[in-house]
């Protein structure tokens, strides 16, 4: 009865299953040599999160801005962002939105374009609104360990700046 036991020796736990997630999966990505990611967000003019999209921390933030467009319920009536948001494409995915781009020109851009600098200036609101959730302890220091749990808590976290 004692030697049944001996029947189906068990091996490491990580042989007998597959993994679980992939790097990929779980929006990690090398930056500068760690494992990160990236935390896009759309503000309002108040600076209430409209809209979230996590990714890998080595992609270049111009790829994502179609995709937060593309989220709003409304057209936005001008789109603020920083030089990095600077490329022929984001200008046309703006434009397609009917919407004003204030970008200011990157410098290696050989013709200047104008922009509101009163407006620009209206872009620390979306640096405040992720000030405000790097309050939560949790998310400032990425405690979640998947991508799923860490984009819920940015989202949890923005509907209670909502509610201030």
């Amino acid at each position: 009865m004692g030697a049944g036991r001996f029947d189906h020796p068990q091996g490491p736990q990580s042989r007998s299953r597959a993994k679980k997630s992939t790097p990929a999966a779980e929006s990690l990505g090398r930056s500068r040599g760690s494992f990160s990611t990236k935390l896009h967000a759309a503000v309002d003019a108040l600076g209430n999160c409209l809209h979230l999209v996590l990714t890998p921390g080595h992609w270049v933030n111009c790829t994502q801005l179609p995709v937060l467009l593309a989220g709003l319920r409304h057209a936005p009536g001008a789109v603020v962002a920083d030089n990095a948001y600077d490329t022929n494409a984001v200008l046309a995915a703006i434009a397609c939105r009917h919407a004003e781009p204030v970008i200011p020109p990157k410098s290696s851009r050989n013709e200047r374009r104008a922009y509101d600098q009163n407006l620009y200036a209206e872009r620390n609101k979306a640096e405040r609104f992720f000030g405000r959730l790097k309050e939560a302890r949790g998310f400032a220091t990425c405690y979640d360990k998947t991508a799923v749990s860490f984009l819920a808590t940015a989202h949890l976290l923005a509907a209670l700046d909502w509610l201030r």
